[in-house]
């Protein structure tokens, strides 16, 4: 039987010349991720509060936010496809600048509400292009046997500097040393982060491709075998929005809480995480793709299901929440986030369902692109349904949402079954 980079785990270059071996490489990429989660929890974190302190919108408004906060998804797909000769670790650290360039310009000054929308536009940008790459350079640094324990290893070292930065920022906010007033110094501090996420890959790339060379990526790719994959990228971008988009809001408009708030519960959420996402690695590598998936979208429609009933209650204030009710709350909210914790098994699936070792990135970023489309509908749908009907209605699509993708998790085959089908470009 051929043995191949499709099944022992493929090097970023095909040079084979390296200055430090794989692990050494590995550590470097997850510093670079720990520093994305400090980035993001200086910025992605609290941009819910900054829409609502800085410019004071309702959920409708907050829902048209997210056209062009989510669109990069989209744009990503041509981004990466334009880049596709850069290789991936080039590609990435192009995303960084992005990051920096959109942040800086928010972070020194107060922008008219049309020009913040563009300038989200590109830090957006570089926050989707990364995503993809990311999981792909990270897909690419593991073997196939130990791809959930590098995954949950890098995505732990993310969560644990994410909760470090929402630390941080309760502690600033709280004390008043960070606000959304012009200069927003916890913006600038997160483009800093970002600069050293792209000086690490740099490093990367320099070291762990000696002769400088890196394996050209394919610009496109669309295979039947992995229409299971799309439809499951589908349902998660739709359900993604919400849990990203009107679990907070719930806290924020219902309840009125603040950024140190949010920021505190974030930080809850993230120090789990640290422990949970080298569990949820292990449990891939052990229990397989599927039933790791099928528990996460069981989990989840219990979880708005009871979002559902607490947000119907606080909005027609049929109760007033304290105490345990309260705690609930707290508790829905930091499960709540886990969810994005789980992006890590939709790339392993789709690694390993991969024709060849070039389709994992494009097929990643058009699996975004697809998640993207759906949260862009979604984010603008649900807000209409927050504002006219109620927000128990949004939950009420995410459970539905969740179901579904519990039935396109019950229709994975095997990974004996997968390798015996054709992947027939469409």
């Amino acid at each position: 039987m051929r043995r191949d980079s499709a099944t022992e785990g493929t090097k970023i270059g095909d040079t084979g010349k390296t200055r430090f071996s794989a692990e050494t490489a590995i550590l470097l990429f997850v510093a670079a991720s720990a520093m994305v989660g400090l980035a993001s929890g200086f910025s992605d974190s609290i941009l819910a509060n900054y829409f609502k302190e800085a410019y004071d919108v309702n959920a409708q408004q907050r829902g048209f936010i997210e056209l062009p906060r989510e669109l990069p998804g989209i744009v990503s797909i041509l981004f990466i496809a334009l880049l596709a000769a850069f290789g991936n670790i080039r590609s990435a650290i192009v995303a960084q600048v992005l990051c920096v360039a959109g942040l800086v310009v928010l972070g020194f000054t107060r922008p008219s509400f049309s020009v913040m929308l563009l300038f989200l536009f590109i830090y957006s940008s570089g926050v989707h292009m990364f995503m993809p790459l990311g999981d792909s350079i990270g897909l690419s640094l593991a073997k196939h046997s130990d791809m959930g324990r590098v995954m949950g290893r890098i995505n732990s070292a993310r969560m644990a500097f994410l909760m470090l930065a929402g630390v941080v920022t309760f502690v600033c906010f709280h004390f008043g040393w960070f606000s959304f007033d012009a200069p927003v110094l916890v913006f600038l501090v997160s483009a800093a982060a970002f600069i050293v996420v792209a000086v690490l890959l740099v490093v990367l790339y320099r070291g762990y491709n000696a002769d400088g060379g890196e394996t050209p990526q394919t610009r496109f790719v669309l295979r039947k075998k992995y229409l299971r994959y799309y439809l499951i990228c589908a349902l998660y971008g739709g359900r993604k929005q919400i849990m990203y988009v009107y679990s907070p809001w719930v806290l924020i408009d219902l309840l009125g809480f603040r950024a140190d708030t949010i920021s505190i519960l974030s930080v809850i959420g993230s120090f789990i995480g640290i422990f949970f996402m080298p569990v949820v690695g292990k449990w891939i590598d052990r229990h397989g793709v599927r039933n790791v998936m099928m528990a996460e979208a069981l989990a989840f429609i219990a979880i708005y299901v009871a979002y559902g009933f607490l947000s119907k209650w606080v909005n027609t204030h049929v109760v007033v929440l304290s105490g345990l009710a309260m705690m609930l709350v707290y508790l829905l909210n930091i499960v709540d986030r886990m969810s994005a914790q789980f992006n890590m098994v939709r790339a392993i699936y789709m690694r390993s369902i991969a024709v060849t070792p070039e389709d994992v990135t494009p097929s990643l970023t058009m699996g975004m692109g697809i998640d993207h489309v759906m949260a862009v509908i979604g984010s603008y749908a649900c807000g209409v349904v927050w504002f006219r009907f109620g927000p128990e209605y949004v939950f009420i699509i995410a459970g539905l949402l969740s179901l579904f993708n519990l039935l396109a998790a019950w229709g994975i085959k095997p990974p004996s079954a997968q390798l015996s089908e054709k992947g027939d470009v469409l």
